[in-house]
C-alpha cells in the first residue's frame, strides 16, 4: 500500500469540482454526528457549518492547506492544516476511508501535515479529538502528540499538541514531501 499512496496538496476546486474532498468530509462529519448520538441521514441534515465544508471545501478552508491521500487515482483520505497563527497551526478533519484504514494512510497524512506546518514556519501543531476515538488518540500519541489543557469548551474533547521538529514523531508511513496537485 505505501508504494501506491501519494499525498498531495489539494488545489481548491469550487463546488462540485473538489476531487473527492467533499465526499471525504461528508464521511467524516456524518460519522462524527452519529458518534455524538445525532445520526443524520445525509449531508443536508448536517449543521450548516459542516454542510458548508462538504458542499464547498474551497471556500470553507480558504487560506488553509487541505492534504489528500490518493491511491489508484482516488482520494482515500484527507486532513486540513490551518493557516499559521501565532507560531501554531491546527490539524483538523483527519479522515481515511474505512476500507483503507490500517494501511498507513492516517499516519502519512499527519506526517505530511506536520511537515507542511514546519515548512510554513510553524513551531507547534495542535489538534482536538473526541475522547471516544481511542484509536485516533493512540495514533496521535505514537506520532509525538501529548495531551494539553483544553482550549475548547466542548465536553469530551481531548486537546493535544507537539512541536514540528523534523524527524520527531512523523511516524512510520509518513510521506517525505507533499506534492502540489
Amino acid at each position: 500500500m505505501r508504494g501506491e499512496l501519494a499525498i498531495v496538496r489539494w488545489a481548491g476546486g469550487g463546488p462540485g469540482d473538489d476531487g473527492g474532498v467533499g465526499r471525504l468530509l461528508a464521511g467524516y462529519h456524518l460519522r462524527t454526528e452519529a458518534e455524538k448520538g445525532r445520526a443524520v441521514v445525509g449531508v443536508g441534515e448536517l449543521p450548516e457549518r459542516y454542510r458548508g465544508e462538504v458542499v464547498d471545501p474551497g471556500a470553507a478552508f480558504r487560506g488553509d492547506a487541505v492534504l489528500v491521500a490518493v491511491s489508484g487515482g482516488a482520494a482515500v483520505g484527507c486532513v486540513v492544516v490551518t493557516a499559521p497563527d501565532g507560531g501554531r497551526a491546527e490539524i483538523k478533519r483527519l479522515w481515511t476511508e474505512p476500507e483503507f484504514r490500517g494501511r498507513g494512510v492516517a499516519s502519512g497524512l499527519v506526517g505530511a501535515a506536520i511537515e507542511h506546518a514546519a515548512a510554513s514556519g510553524v513551531s507547534t501543531v495542535r489538534l482536538s479529538v473526541w475522547e471516544w476515538r481511542t484509536g485516533a488518540v493512540a495514533l496521535y500519541e505514537r506520532l509525538g502528540f501529548r495531551v494539553v489543557e483544553s482550549w475548547d469548551a466542548r465536553d469530551r474533547l481531548v486537546c493535544m499538541e507537539r512541536g514540528t521538529v523534523p524527524g520527531r514523531g512523523a511516524g512510520e508511513g509518513a510521506v517525505g514531501a507533499v506534492e502540489e496537485e
